[in-house]
């Protein structure tokens, strides 16, 4: 059976954004074996305009890309349209109704015509339907072996910022950006680092599909709806953390706002709920390090008001 994602997929679309993506620093803190990876520091404020511009780079190598469609509860929307905006083709994103009003805002500045939708599954419906003509390019928030080897990219970055690494927590959601990560960490040569995937209560994609055995329909709710509210772990995700042995972390709503509070409070970082959910981990003790582990923690989004 032929992988859903490769380390091939990972290093083309390495050099695909070669130049075309902000290489993202680690923060390392002083007297403590935790590192923050500061992915929100990305084009557009998310490493999903990683995923969408190595989508259309793509795309635009087997022919021309006259229209970008995304479906998204709000970063990959953002991160498509300024992809979109970028290459110099019209975007339009299909969002559910739960998506805050300051995204829905941004993704208006950035030249992208907004439909609002009831839920994220209709906006996949919608999106699909659009899609579904010449020269239209859709961008999965998830579920597209482009999209998770380009979020995956980050990890490059990670690897040369880092001499030793033990650990990564990263948000799940619907898993593209975790399986990114773990084929990243191969394709860099790191493939003896652990993944663990970190999600909250209400949005338990990952611990239900491998309690399950297989992706399966969970109710999403919470603070952290708007980026990590996905149906269901998607196919790409399972295969990679089911086969890569990556466990899931669960943290409280209220986890992730103390941890969003304490990044921005101690450290002036600003981040989304759902960016704060692998950091909500560690600082909760839901995620306790060994002795002398070393752990990197993803912080992939800004996309959020200031109060």
């Amino acid at each position: 059976m032929t992988a859903l994602l490769s380390t091939v997929d990972l290093l083309a679309a390495r050099e695909r954004l070669a130049g075309r993506v902000v290489v993202t620093p680690t923060l390392e803190i002083p007297g403590s074996d935790v590192l923050l990876h500061l992915e929100y520091l990305q084009l557009g404020g998310t490493v999903k305009y990683r995923g969408a511009l190595n989508m259309l780079l793509a795309a635009a190598a087997q022919g021309p890309v006259r229209r970008v469609v995304a479906a998204s509860g709000g970063d990959t929307a953002v991160g498509a349209a300024l992809a979109a905006r970028t290459l110099g083709v019209p975007a339009r994103v299909f969002v559910p109704s739960i998506t805050p009003t300051q995204k829905v805002i941004r993704l208006s500045k950035l030249g992208a015509d907004v439909v609002q939708v009831a839920d994220l599954p209709a906006a996949f419906d919608a999106a699909a339907v659009d899609a579904d003509e010449p020269g239209a390019v859709l961008v999965h928030p998830y579920d597209q072996r482009e999209v998770a080897a380009g979020n995956g990219t980050l990890a490059f970055d990670l690897v040369a910022a880092v001499d030793r690494l033990d650990t990564v927590l990263v948000a799940v959601a619907g898993g593209g950006l975790l399986a990114g990560v773990v084929l990243g960490l191969r394709a860099a040569g790191r493939d003896g680092v652990r993944v663990v995937g970190v999600e909250t209560e209400d949005c338990p994609t990952l611990d239900a599909a491998l309690r399950a055995g297989r992706p399966v329909d969970v109710p999403f709710n919470g603070i952290a709806v708007d980026s990590l509210g996905a149906p269901r772990l998607g196919d790409i995700g399972f295969e990679v953390a089911s086969t890569a042995g990556v466990e899931s972390v669960l943290v409280s709503d209220e986890d992730a706002i103390a941890a969003r509070d304490e990044l921005w409070a101690e450290r002036r970082i600003l981040i989304e709920y759902g960016s704060a959910v692998p950091y909500a981990a560690v600082m909760s003790g839901a995620y306790r390090p060994e002795p002398g582990e070393r752990v990197a923690v993803l912080l992939c989004g800004a996309n959020t008001p200031r109060d």
